[in-house]
């Protein structure tokens, strides 16, 4: 039946796709994911096996140049640093200013003015409230390292702010989004340096610095800023996925460049800009520098291969500025550190004025369909309050939206079911002459005013509506840990129960293959049935591909996140009842039960022979 013949291409295609899906995202995942813990395991043991540096990685700043456009002299490191025990050790042994805000909680390291201890305080590393809050940036002292910091270079300037400078705090000693912090140093030159932290209440930093020229020579400065990273993301490899160096220079829109990139070019320079923002992303957080707009920078994404620990560093190198004896000079920089809430980046977009911002959520190649699903979703969600309910109802509403063109595809397939009889009976009369047999098809099928594709626009359309919901699920923090009813707490990760060890009674580990919960049995079940409205196909291989089928996505859609299968579940469920209305109405048998029973019937042959 060509009408069969056409579904199952459809299928196949589907079929297709995710288990390309399964095998470049879902299994990379799943290795990230174990990465991650060990990781976190390595991160809590003692760390006194580090190497560091025997001499201080940078570039002495008393005798080097600001060459802006040539280059980069930004130092790689503070020097010897010596390893810590752990975190909590490391982050003690420097004199600090605590940052407390209602999304933030952590400290600024004195010695380099360093953001280097942050964390997330509305973020837990599972679904379990009472797990540790992510940890966003730590010192240098430990092996996962990750922090920001700006400074400056010049020559004849004296010692200027650096990695080792120490800063002196003045007046409020903690530094919240009412009560900024000052921060001064002078060196031996005669320059004072006077920085203002300030941070609001999500998870921006500015910094504000004024340098005072007391010397008798007039100094040329330029200031920097760079965010150093010395291991990978808990999620890096995806394919659906960017996380790595990034940024937006000017007019010349995104560069991004992967961890794997990088490590094999060491060193690349995107073009210089007046404006823009650079740093470095995960899946859901993000570290990034946005310098003061209208002054030219010069920016380089690097990986220091043969340093004692090897590590990652995004950086910006300003054009220099020359003040004056007895003249005074301000610069203004910042620094986003934090979770990647699709609102708040996009309102320090428009309020800041920051270029592209937005392109800093990973929205990929098909953000014209993942972004507007986005904010359907989200918008849902306000209204009811669950990201589940929320997917359930944009399940209807797309159903509603493409209703003209299923509408006229289950017409056609209903057309092509009363076409069967003629079709069989001409392949009985032609059987011998192939040719015949197309050109009687084609006869019958426009006289008949039918279009033998037309059932493969239902599955079709569903494929780009399936990418975006998953792109969705995977890349967005709203969607993270969000909880649907019962045993969903998290429709961004897999349905946790399994029909083995029936549904948790058992209490057994199973293999990740064998946790086949209740939504993607629902979703085979659902599937099953809307095959199953269709005639059974003669061909043999037909039958079995169509049989097997659903036990073959139920498989595969375990592994996928539970907002999607029951997406997909709900869709089929709509899809049953619309398709069978339809083909009710056309005057076209449903084929439902008639199948039940002949497949019922196959089986009871096959046990008794």
């Amino acid at each position: 039946m060509e009408n069969n013949r056409n579904f199952l291409i459809a299928m196949v295609l589907s079929v297709a796709v995710l288990v390309g899906w399964q095998f470049l995202v879902v299994n990379p995942r799943m290795e990230a994911q174990r990465q991650q813990e060990q990781a976190r395991t390595e991160a809590n043991q003692p760390a006194g096996s580090l190497q560091t540096p025997q001499t201080p990685a940078g570039t002495p700043q008393t005798d080097v140049p600001a060459p802006a456009g040539r280059e980069s002299v930004v130092p790689e490191s503070a020097g010897q640093v010596k390893p810590a025990e752990s975190r909590d050790q490391a982050v003690a042994a420097s004199a600090r200013v605590p940052i407390d805000t209602p999304a933030l909680s952590g400290s600024i390291n004195l010695k380099g003015a360093r953001l280097d201890d942050l964390r997330l305080k509305n973020y837990h590393e599972t679904v379990d409230k009472s797990s540790p809050t992510i940890v966003l940036l730590s010192p240098e002292a430990v092996p996962n390292a990750y922090f920001a910091e700006f400074g400056y270079l010049g020559q004849d300037a004296g010692t200027l702010p650096g990695p080792t400078t120490e800063w002196q705090v003045e007046g409020n000693p903690t530094l919240t989004p009412q009560s900024p912090v000052t921060l001064t140093y002078t060196n031996d030159a005669g320059l004072t340096f006077e920085r203002k932290v300030s941070v609001d209440d999500k998870f921006m930093f500015t910094v504000d610095d004024t340098i005072r020229n007391a010397g008798s020579q007039p100094v040329t400065l330029s200031s920097y800023g760079r965010v150093a990273r010395y291991s990978k993301p808990e999620v890096a490899a995806s394919y659906v996925l960017f996380e790595g160096l990034l940024g937006v220079f000017g007019e010349a829109g995104l560069t991004e460049e992967k961890y794997s990139a990088i490590e094999s070019d060491l060193n690349l320079s995107p073009p210089k800009a007046s404006s823009g923002w650079l740093g470095i992303t995960d899946k859901y957080w993000a570290t990034t520098l946005i310098p003061e707009g209208g002054q030219a920078f010069q920016s380089r994404f690097r990986y220091f291969a043969n340093a004692a620990r090897p590590h990652y560093q995004t950086e910006y190198l300003k054009d220099p500025m020359t003040i004056a004896p007895g003249a005074t000079a301000t610069t203004t920089s910042r620094s986003f550190a934090g979770a990647k809430v699709v609102d708040v980046i996009d309102n320090y977009e428009s309020t800041l004025n920051i270029r592209q911002f937005g392109q800093l959520i990973d929205w990929g190649w098909f953000y014209f369909i993942t972004r507007p699903m986005f904010h359907g979703l989200d918008w849902l969600y306000r209204l009811f309050g669950n990201f589940g309910l929320a997917i359930i109802s944009m399940t209807v509403i797309l159903k509603i939206l493409f209703f003209p063109l299923a509408s006229k595809s289950y017409k056609s397939m209903a057309r092509m079911k009363n076409l069967q009889p003629k079709i069989i009976e001409m392949r009985e009369r032609f059987k011998d002459d192939k040719q015949k047999q197309q050109q009687e098809m084609m006869r019958l099928y426009k006289e008949e005013k039918v279009n033998p594709a037309a059932g493969c626009w239902p599955m079709l359309i569903q494929i780009p509506v399936f990418f975006a919901l998953y792109k969705n699920l995977y890349i967005t923090i709203e969607m993270r840990h969000a909880p649907f009813f019962g045993w969903i707490q998290d429709l961004a990760a897999p349905d946790p129960t399994s029909i083995f060890n029936l549904f948790g009674l058992i209490p057994i580990t199973l293999p990740h293959m064998l946790m086949i919960g209740v939504w993607p049995l629902l979703m085979g079940i659902t599937m099953f049935i809307q095959m199953r409205l269709n005639p059974t196909p003669p061909d043999p291989t037909q039958q079995m591909i169509f049989t097997w089928m659903p036990v073959v996505f139920t498989f595969m859609l375990s592994s996928f996140p539970a907002g999607l299968v029951i997406y997909w579940t709900c869709n089929n469920f709509l899809s049953i009842i619309q398709q069978s209305v339809i083909m009710k109405r056309n005057g076209a048998k449903i084929e439902l039960f008639d199948n039940l029973r002949a497949a019922f019937r196959r089986r009871e042959k096959t046990s008794e022979g």
